[in-house]
């Protein structure tokens, strides 16, 4: 069976916990899209980690952990992240990586890099890991797949001369930089050739078998619906799609064999970059928030940058929702508010003078002030709670607002960073 796991909102829902608890009854973890450029925080019995592109199911020993055809490939930092990981006593994870990758090349973060000094005030707020210049590449037909170092190095340099060729006029007098030597990055990738040697493989080929065994497959999205490019806050948005139905793509199996679409939504709100958040609050309010949030304040895990914050937005929530096609929800950072009287939440946008629940394209969002309903609070700590019956009644009350709100059953309430601080309510 073939589970994803997708974010709701702008990233950061807490995707990583959930797919690690889940991968204990998994067989196989995919990532399917995205790159280094978004972490995803792991708290388990081997200590506290950041992953930005290992699948978050690397710490069983059962596991097998692979990196999808959709995916920005970084190869040097995917080699780092498994010798850190064992490093500090994680049992060497099973790595496949897609044969039809892409590989993230250096100067793809060096065009990230000069594309958002030039920009300046009009920035994208990019990690500068080098994703959007990588999925401009790989669309226009001039990227590097894994296959091709493996082809003779004559083609292999041959390519790498014409492509530098174009984006050299860019640096020299677009950017004004010290021109990029062909020769360095033919030298560069074949290195690569050699550190991924050992995983590469035929992913769909292997994913298709394992289907037909009837093995446990989960999809790991990075970001969420608002950072989508067709579906999201467009332009402040990610350059792949995050939403489940490009998992099928990203990972190299039909569609039709996604069964169970896990959708994290926040209890609150938070967002890492620019872009319209129409919850977003400010001030002491934001910073007592993002204090207590997350699982040691709220930030970036790739970035370190503070997350901004805001409270619930229904609005938002249920699009994302609606977007990532979700049959249940995982409800994380519950305990994160219990130190609060009153919790309000977005339960509609006014534009123009006049109230939606339906999310709106860019334009219009700009416009949008949120409408809030406030709820009471629990005042209370809920944590290392597993019976959903001993929750306080104003803190099932704000869950059950919002299952009502989203239209999509809140089957999972984590209420701790742990990896088993969860509770269920199937």
């Amino acid at each position: 069976m073939v589970k994803a796991i997708v974010g709701a909102n702008w990233g950061d829902e807490g995707k990583g916990k959930i797919t690690d608890m889940l991968a204990e009854k998994s067989d196989i973890i995919v990532r399917f899209q995205g790159g280094s450029n978004a972490g995803h925080t792991i708290i388990n019995d081997y200590g506290k980690f950041a992953l930005h592109i290992l699948p978050s199911g690397v710490f069983y020993g059962h596991t097998t952990s692979i990196i999808g055809n959709g995916v920005a490939l970084n190869i040097p930092y995917l080699i780092n992240e498994i010798k850190d990981l064992v490093s500090k006593g994680v049992p060497e994870p099973k790595i496949l990586v897609s044969d039809r990758a892409q590989i993230l090349m250096p100067y793809h973060i060096l065009f990230d890099q000069y594309e958002e000094e030039r920009l300046g005030k009009k920035s994208f707020g990019s990690t500068k890991s080098g994703i959007a210049p990588f999925y401009s590449d790989k669309y226009a037909k001039i990227g590097f797949q894994v296959s091709e170092l493996f082809d003779d190095e004559a083609s292999l340099k041959e390519k790498v001369y014409r492509v530098l060729e174009t984006k050299n006029v860019l640096v020299e007098h677009l950017y004004h930089k010290e021109k990029i030597d062909p020769e360095e990055i033919f030298r560069t990738l074949i290195e690569y050739r050699e550190m991924i040697r050992p995983y590469v493989c035929d992913t769909s080929a292997y994913l298709h078998e394992a289907i037909k065994e009837g093995k446990n497959v989960l999809l790991e999205g990075q970001l969420g619906s608002l950072k989508d490019p067709d579906f999201g806050i467009y332009p402040m948005v990610t350059s792949s799609s995050t939403l489940a139905s490009y998992g099928a793509i990203g990972a190299g199996i039909p569609g039709y064999e996604i069964k169970d679409i896990i959708t994290v939504v926040k209890a609150y709100s938070s967002a890492v970059g620019a872009g319209e958040f129409v919850s977003e609050i400010f001030g002491d309010e934001a910073d007592e928030l993002r204090r207590r949030g997350g699982d040691g304040g709220e930030y970036g895990a790739t970035t370190g940058r503070p997350r901004r914050m805001g409270w619930f937005d229904a609005v938002a929530s249920r699009y994302g929702c609606r977007m990532q096609g979700a049959t249940e929800v995982a409800l994380t950072v519950l305990d994160v508010l219990g130190y609060l009287d009153e919790i309000p939440i977005c339960v509609g946008y006014e534009i123009d003078g006049k109230v939606t629940r339906d999310f709106p394209t860019t334009h219009l969002l700009k416009k949008a002030k949120p409408v809030y309903k406030v709820l009471p609070g629990w005042k209370e700590e809920i944590r290392g709670i597993t019976d959903y019956d001993k929750l306080p009644e104003k803190c099932r009350e704000y869950i059950e607002f919002i299952e009502k709100e989203l239209e999509v059953p809140i089957t999972m309430v984590s209420n701790g960073p742990g990896r088993h601080e969860i509770i269920y309510r199937k």
